[in-house]
């Protein structure tokens, strides 16, 4: 594997936010596989609850300053960055007072103001591609995790799929068990065509308003790979993904996991050489 540029987008990292098992995920599997000889960035949503002094997180002002337009209104991306110790695994935030709100929040944005969340959705897919384009730093692998990235398959693959900096990536979308009430505003299809994706991009949504499965079949359409990151996902998400003819990195269990992760990484960047 030439490239050994990995990208991490998760939903919850620790010790930015609490330790749960998804914020625990999203911390220590990017930190093991670096351990192995890869080039490991993150990225996840800036929330207010996280604490930047005690975090040391800085605004990053090369990357920020960008408007993006969702649903006809301008919205600036702000980028803040953080080192996350003893990896030294760089972890970039995505911000924006439209979204995500000011220092001092009790709980996350995606619980607080739940209306909101098919354009927080929107806002951090978009934003991480724009950043990671400005960066000059080419994955080989965008790895998703959490419902919250759901979108970035299709953002990478029909809006940006022709673009030297993310044509040849590998997306892999890790399905957990993390779920949210309810369904998305009625018009997220609406807002996405707005943006030139087409009926046929957004099939795997149904015509409902979108819910958790939803999300999680349209990331696995639009993914080149799909990972069981736990042992209690939805077995019809599976079945969906199977259907498709995805390749698959089954539940790799509590033990040497960042082998089993490397490994597969390994084999799907080799499918395009």
């Amino acid at each position: 594997m030439e490239n050994k540029k990995l990208l991490y987008i998760s939903q919850e990292i620790a010790p930015y936010l609490p330790e749960s098992p998804l914020a625990v995920y999203g911390r220590d599997l990017p930190q093991k596989v670096q351990e192995k000889g890869f080039e490991v960035r993150t990225f996840m949503p800036k929330y207010g609850c996280i604490n930047e002094r005690r975090n040391q997180l800085h605004e990053v002002i090369r990357l920020s300053g960008m408007n993006i337009i969702i649903d006809d209104s301008d919205h600036p991306l702000i980028i803040k960055v953080a080192t996350l110790q003893p990896s030294r695994m760089q972890v970039y935030f995505i911000d924006n007072d439209d979204y995500f709100l000011r220092a001092g929040a009790k709980e996350l944005e995606t619980e607080c103001s739940p209306q909101d969340n098919d354009e927080r959705m929107m806002f951090f897919a978009r934003g991480i591609i724009e950043t990671v384009k400005k960066l000059r730093w080419d994955p080989a692998v965008i790895q998703c995790t959490g419902w919250i990235s759901t979108l970035v398959p299709m953002y990478v693959k029909r809006m940006y799929h022709d673009d030297p900096a993310l044509a040849k990536s590998k997306i892999i979308y890790a399905i957990r068990p993390e779920k949210f009430d309810g369904t998305l505003d009625p018009r997220l299809a609406e807002k996405l065509k707005m943006l030139q994706f087409t009926d046929e991009d957004l099939a795997p949504l149904g015509s409902a308003p979108a819910d958790y499965d939803a999300l999680n079949r349209l990331a696995i359409a639009h993914s080149d790979a799909v990972v069981a990151a736990t042992a209690d996902i939805n077995p019809e998400l599976l079945e969906y993904a199977k259907s498709l003819s995805k390749p698959i990195l089954e539940y790799p269990g509590d033990e040497n996991y960042a082998d089993k992760y490397a490994e597969f990484y390994t084999s799907l960047v080799g499918e395009s050489e």
